[in-house]
């Protein structure tokens, strides 16, 4: 009888370096010479990829206002641009452990990050197609390099891996305020082209390529053992920490795509906008790392979502309601809500999770339903603003979601196990 996710206490309060411990004989076996010898490879290797796992969503947004004047896209068309790389991390999601049991996790890394660089450079060319196929593609290809990083950092850095954790999620948010900073100054550079402001970001992906084709060639190469994780869509728990991730996702993506087009229609330049989106992003660095150490100092999270999820609501009202003259102020309260509401969600997968594989398991749910959930919001952004021609309205999406997420978070933020094990098959 499959045990009841209430019951399934574990110890309170266990360090989540201790959690994310699941050194199975065969993964030990598995370890390659090269990748022991060599862990700062490694190491550099991950970070380059992480920094590449945001700047596909990030870069658009600043110019999002000149690529719809370019293209003649109306406010519903650049939500459906804005919403569909969202929806496409969602989709794609749970092909990653299909590809990484075929041909290994780091192959299909390398091989995926190439797709990431094409679809960046078809978004640069051949117009409107281009524009939404690129993105597409672009999507996808963050969406099954993201399930599989944490896994590897969780296998080859099992007694660091929550320190690892912190500095992968704080190599997204460097990534992505890079390129909210730089993308309009870069087409600006380019004679006001946004195709070669959009398009420099492949350079980052290629680099992060030829880094990791050690990885690639020296990796674990396809699982010798399988395992199978049964039950998780009927767990509660499991689903309360997947609707956290995706309505802390839709605010997060919603920030990324429609924030400089909110803070140009209230007077400010596509630059300035940029870098405000920039400077939050950059405020997430902090929170990212600190949140997951202090939320599991305590019995549970729920205070920690709580007050992450309040700080990001109120960076949000700021940034839409208050006097520009604070603006610089409601955007640090932004980044540090919305960091330490990203770094939860991710740390409520490993802590909710008996073993490695019941955590890779969850990270594909949360991640993939998630993801599809959290790309509504963007949307509902451009339906909106195309309906009312203003963005006041827009606060009401902003409520429903950081509510919702409230809610959900109180219950995926209690110390509860899900109440499902890994069998191996």
């Amino acid at each position: 009888m499959k045990p009841d996710a209430e019951t399934a206490m574990p110890k309170p309060n266990p360090p989540l370096e201790e959690l994310l411990i699941d050194a199975e004989a065969d993964d030990a076996q598995l370890q390659p010479p090269a990748v022991l010898q060599r862990p700062w490879l490694l190491l550099l290797g991950l970070v380059l990829v992480a920094l590449n796992l945001r700047p596909a969503l990030s870069s658009m947004a600043p110019l999002l206002g000149q690529v719809s004047d370019s293209l003649g896209l109306s406010a519903s068309q650049a939500g459906l641009l804005t919403t569909l790389p969202v929806l496409c991390l969602g989709l794609f999601a749970p092909l990653a452990p299909i590809l990484a049991r075929r041909f290994g996790s780091e192959r299909v890394v390398l091989g995926i990050l190439l797709t990431l660089a094409c679809g960046i450079l078809l978004r640069s060319s051949l117009g409107s197609v281009g524009l939404f196929a690129g993105s597409i593609l672009a999507g996808a290809s963050i969406g099954v390099i993201g399930v599989l990083l944490p896994g590897i950092v969780k296998r080859d850095f099992p007694k660091h891996a929550g320190a690892l954790t912190g500095v992968y999620t704080m190599a997204l948010c460097l990534g992505a305020a890079l390129a909210a900073g730089a993308t309009v100054p870069l087409s600006q550079h380019f004679d006001d082209s946004w195709a070669l402001g959009l398009g420099v970001w492949l350079i980052p992906a290629v680099v992060a390529a030829l880094f990791w084709l050690p990885q690639a060639r020296h990796g674990h190469g396809k699982h010798a053992v399988a395992y199978r994780v049964r039950g998780l869509l009927r767990d509660p728990l499991a689903w309360q920490v997947t609707l956290y991730m995706g309505l802390q996702s839709s605010l997060a993506y919603i920030v990324f795509g429609w924030l400089p087009s909110i803070l140009i229609g209230r007077g400010l330049s596509p630059t300035e906008a940029g870098l405000v989106l920039s400077g939050s992003v950059i405020v997430q660095l902090a929170s990212a790392l600190t949140a997951p150490w202090l939320a599991t100092r305590g019995k549970d999270q729920r205070l920690a979502i709580v007050l992450v999820m309040l700080l990001t609501l109120a960076g949000l009202f700021g940034c839409l309601y208050a006097p520009l003259g604070g603006l610089w102020g409601w955007a640090v309260v932004l980044g540090i809500g919305q960091g330490g509401t990203f770094a939860l969600a991710l740390t409520l997968i490993v802590l909710r999770s008996k073993d490695s594989h019941v955590a890779a398991n969850l990270s594909s749910m949360a991640q993939g339903i998630g993801y599809t959930l959290a790309s509504m919001g963007p949307f509902a952004v451009g339906l909106v603003h195309d309906v009312t021609g203003g963005w006041d309205a827009v606060g009401w999406i902003f409520a429903v979601l950081g509510l919702g997420a409230i809610g959900f978070g109180l219950k995926a933020g209690r110390a509860l196990q899900v109440g499902v094990v890994s069998e191996r098959v």
